[in-house]
């Protein structure tokens, strides 16, 4: 902590200046309209990043990319970092290759559960560090109770807050499409919004999404897992008293908003899909979302998905975890969400009832 605060603190200091110098040389971004943005959400690790990175390759879209979050969330930064590596590849790229060791060295740990690199397609809510509302601050500082309302966003987050919060994303999102192109669709994935899913709708009325589905059993212990590694480099956590209980509450709130604002199967902007069946069906289940939500599909889109369709069945994830490892069991994790179900009203088909595998809808149709 004594190393990461001061760094982190001049991060976000620098962002801030960058985003002042947007206001004075780049005001114009403002004005640059969020069209029709294509949010996917879905509970943690339930295949949110392997859509996100397959309808990234779209030429239609653009999405903030990981160095673009961390390193430069305005304009400013934008359009220095970019100067600096043309000047860099002008002279053989040498700047760009100790970079890429340096990358692999920070990054090359978090393959096997959120695999990164710098120029790879990243959620955008990590762009919410400097004000200090992007939830993965949780693991540094569990006991700071207005990160945990990130989690709770349409439920808890005071309206003047949830106002100011959604004016800055928004402006983020401008920023982004001023750089890259007012044309372009924005796709932002975020299974960390789940929790903001009607404030994203209220932000952005005319926007799709695309809801990722997995079997709570999984997803549970997944998570649990793949927040272990953070925890303990902080030593966030001594015991074992608090993530455990407050994460499965959280994956808890996610699904019920979710249900209520983006229900099973479909509605007239927004689509579930099943991970297992995205797996084995990729280019059918993006062929389906596509067609389901009225986007245009080009051919070299069209021809890529087979690319990425065989890269999918060859995956193979080195991510071991068990319910057990936890303290828990299957049957009670579907008891909780089960609960869920009871107290939502939510009909058979919901997600905890659905079978793993099943399409939620299925390819060619195009729902009710």
């Amino acid at each position: 902590m004594v190393a990461f605060v001061p760094v982190f603190t001049a991060a976000q200091l620098i962002h801030w200046l960058g985003f002042l110098l947007d206001e004075i040389l780049f005001p114009g971004y403002r004005r640059v309209p969020v069209k029709e943005p294509l949010f996917v959400l879905g509970i943690p690790r339930s295949g949110t990043t392997l859509m996100h990175r397959v309808l990234a390759r779209d030429p239609n879209m653009t999405t903030f990319s990981t160095w673009e979050c961390f390193l430069a969330p305005s304009i400013t930064q934008r359009r220095l970092v970019l100067g600096l590596a043309r000047a860099d590849r002008a002279v053989g790229r040498p700047l760009g290759r100790l970079l890429g060791l340096v990358e692999r060295r920070v990054f090359g740990g978090l393959d096997s559960v959120h695999p990164m690199d710098l120029s790879a397609p990243e959620e955008d809510y990590l762009a919410l560090l400097p004000v200090m509302a992007c939830f993965v601050l949780v693991i540094p500082f569990p006991m700071a109770e207005p990160l945990w309302t990130m989690a709770t966003f349409d439920r808890d987050m005071p309206e003047a807050r949830r106002r100011r919060l959604m004016t800055f994303y928004r402006r983020l999102l401008q920023r982004h499409l001023y750089v890259h192109g007012p044309d372009k669709r924005l796709l932002s994935k975020n299974a960390a919004f789940a929790g903001m899913a009607g404030a994203l709708r209220e932000t952005f009325p005319d926007a799709r999404f695309v809801r990722c589905h997995r079997d709570p059993r999984a997803v549970v212990p997944s998570q649990l897992s793949s927040i272990r590694g953070g925890v303990a480099v902080f030593d966030s956590d001594p015991g074992g008293r608090v993530f455990t209980a407050r994460m499965i509450e959280v994956l808890r709130v996610y699904h019920t908003n979710l249900n209520t604002h983006l229900p099973f199967p479909a509605g007239d902007r927004h689509v579930t899909l099943d991970m297992a069946h995205f797996k084995e069906d990729l280019v059918g289940t993006v062929r389906g979302v596509y067609e389901r939500l009225g986007l245009p599909m080009t051919e070299a889109f069209a021809d890529r998905l087979e690319d990425e369709a065989r890269e999918a069945r060859a995956y193979r994830s080195g991510h071991t975890y068990a319910a057990a490892d936890f303290g828990l069991d299957e049957s009670a994790i579907a008891a909780i969400f089960g609960t869920v179900q009871d107290r939502e009203g939510d009909s058979k088909d919901t997600a905890p009832a659905m079978p793993v595998g099943a399409p939620s809808v299925p390819v060619g149709q195009k729902g009710p």
